[in-house]
């Protein structure tokens, strides 16, 4: 059985945005919906890497050449939207921890979310040995260094640690630093592969 394993949280334990949360922010933004998404995720690695949120509407707006009616309705949309759990994977996060593997999450993430993770599913987040979020580190996957300060953080060599991502980008830079790294499919596949 895998000891370490370390796991993104979008995409992983975490859903990513729905259809209708997204339709919510491009009716709020009041922009076409292809030129938001791009200058939405564009502006993001600075976002995940610690700059606060009004800022990083700021630097949307500027990329749009627009100026958004409501900035912070704009805000609570998007940070609500990034908040569902997958309940499947959180059975798994108890299960693991139940069976004494030692569990980490990195995840490239905005500051204004973790207080909301934090105190939404603090009984399942407190299973984790390590929460490496890239808006305290000020580093985003997939940058080498996210990774290896993951490891650092988790008290583990890379070699070590078995990662999962449901972006294969992240998944390559984890294996490139040295981790067993797999895209995340489904939580059997997790229970799998972490039985070796």
């Amino acid at each position: 059985m895998a000891n370490v394993i370390v796991f993104d949280l979008y995409g992983v334990i975490a859903r990513t945005q729905s259809a209708e949360a997204r339709e919510r922010i491009v009716e709020l933004a009041g922009v076409p919906e292809e030129r938001f998404w791009e200058a939405y995720w564009a502006c993001r690695p600075a976002y995940d890497a610690g700059q606060d949120g009004a800022s990083y509407w700021q630097a949307v707006a500027g990329r749009l050449g627009v100026s958004f009616a409501d900035p912070p309705a704009l805000l609570a949309a998007d940070l609500d939207s990034w908040c569902r759990v997958d309940d499947a994977m959180v059975e798994v996060v108890h299960e693991l921890a139940d069976q004494g593997v030692r569990l980490g999450l990195l995840s490239n993430i905005v500051a204004e979310l973790v207080p909301l993770w934090e105190s939404r599913h603090s009984e399942w987040l407190g299973r984790f040995a390590a929460l490496t979020y890239s808006c305290r580190t000020g580093v985003v996957k997939p940058e080498r260094r996210a990774y290896e300060i993951c490891a650092e953080t988790i008290g583990a060599a890379p070699g070590e640690i078995l990662f999962f991502d449901d972006n294969e980008v992240n998944v390559i830079a984890a294996r490139e630093a040295g981790m067993a790294a797999e895209v995340f499919v489904s939580a059997g596949q997790v229970r799998a592969l972490a039985k070796g």
